[in-house]
């Protein structure tokens, strides 16, 4: 399943509730670590990337992909409010993390179980400095860049607007000043 890109893979009901249930999960955490470590894993992952759909939103995730990829960029930043950006960049299968940044807590809490995806619930963006200096700051906070590098940012314009993915945006984690 996991070279399969599976989303989520889980245990069997004797499995989940036995004798050893949190052995168990780290088993599973350690089986799919290694195939991820697999050096055939990321062609396979790449050889069942799909079409994007001819929609601006597919497009420009598709687009967000192979930046990140091009530049190297340590994370994509994810704003969504329906949950379909950060969906559609794990539908993409990037080599780097995605984060997803949204406002409500049920749409976290129900992204966590896609590919890919470390969700964080924040206020919504108040404007694009806003948009990329906490793009940065969580990146960096969640330990997904370093300063100095390179995250790949999306969201919707106008900000706040379901359904809108419209930008993509290059930005570095601040050094600290002295």
């Amino acid at each position: 399943a996991v070279f399969e890109g599976a989303d989520a893979v889980m245990l069997s009901a004797e499995t989940a509730s036995g004798s050893y249930p949190v052995e168990a999960v780290a088993m599973m955490d350690r089986i799919a670590q290694a195939v991820e470590s697999d050096p055939l894993y990321r062609s396979i992952i790449d050889a069942q990337r799909q079409v994007p759909e001819a929609t601006i939103a597919d497009a420009l995730l598709a687009a967000v992909h192979d930046v990140t990829h091009t530049i190297k960029a340590s994370a994509i930043v994810c704003w969504t409010k329906s949950g379909s950006t950060g969906l559609r960049a794990a539908r993409e299968r990037p080599e780097a993390p995605i984060l997803a940044l949204t406002p409500i807590k049920a749409m976290a809490r129900r992204l966590t179980l896609a590919w890919g995806l470390h969700c964080v619930e924040t206020q919504d963006a108040q404007d694009l400095d806003d948009v990329a200096e906490r793009a940065c700051e969580i990146a960096f906070s969640h330990g997904f860049a370093k300063p100095g590098e390179r995250v790949v940012i999306t969201a919707g314009l106008p900000l706040g607007t379901p359904g809108a993915t419209n930008m993509l945006r290059v930005a570095f984690v601040p050094r600290k000043s002295n």
